[in-house]
């Protein structure tokens, strides 16, 4: 069976206005360490960037932060991590976390966190990787997003052939059965190695 060796994971840089998110996310981080696998995220030591990355590394978890250097002071760079990349703007960012994620979780966020989701699920949808993307719809939180997916397929802009491919879970325990069996057709080097940097090129 593949194995999911590391999770990007998106989200905001604020806690939101429920404290479910912010437990959301500190249960999280302690699935990722106890499951070794390495958290890959924004770098920033606020909001709930900060607490799933606080939690996995406080947990004996690995976690590799990727910012770019304006974001250092602004997002408080998480000095937990036991990688920290600073990068020199945000698409070497974006390219990092691509390279060194082998899913693409999204938690509850603002405009940045959404727009990563978007992107992730535009490659997918364009046959540039096979990486599996999955939305944690805490209390609902991504209910909106979802509706909107449907309501462009109603309307012809998704083609009913190629349907938006996002994962959904509910609570963290369903996060990682739903990855390792969207990962259970995809060999090795779809998820890291060779193939996973020749997409890169052509992105």
């Amino acid at each position: 069976m593949t194995k999911i060796k590391s999770i990007c994971v998106y989200c905001g840089a604020a806690s939101g206005t429920d404290a479910i998110y912010l437990q959301t996310a500190v249960e999280l981080g302690r699935m990722l360490a106890a499951e070794n696998i390495r958290l890959i995220y924004g770098g920033g030591g606020v909001g709930l960037m900060g607490a799933t990355a606080r939690a996995c590394a406080e947990a004996g978890g690995k976690v590799t932060g990727i910012i770019p250097d304006f974001l250092l002071g602004k997002e408080q760079a998480f000095d937990h991590a036991h990688e920290l990349i600073v990068t020199k703007d945000m698409h070497e960012r974006k390219r990092l976390m691509f390279e060194r994620a082998d899913a693409f979780l999204a938690l509850p966020g603002g405009i940045g966190t959404l727009e990563e989701l978007v992107e992730q699920l535009t490659w997918v949808q364009l046959n540039r990787h096979a990486k599996p993307v999955l939305a944690l719809n805490v209390a609902g939180f991504w209910d909106p997003l979802l509706g909107l997916l449907d309501h462009m397929q109603a309307t012809g802009f998704v083609n009913v052939a190629r349907p938006v491919k996002l994962l959904v879970a509910h609570n963290v325990r369903a996060v990682l059965p739903k990855l390792l069996t969207a990962v259970s057709h995809i060999g090795e080097a779809e998820l890291h190695g060779a193939a996973a940097e020749s997409v890169l090129d052509r992105m």
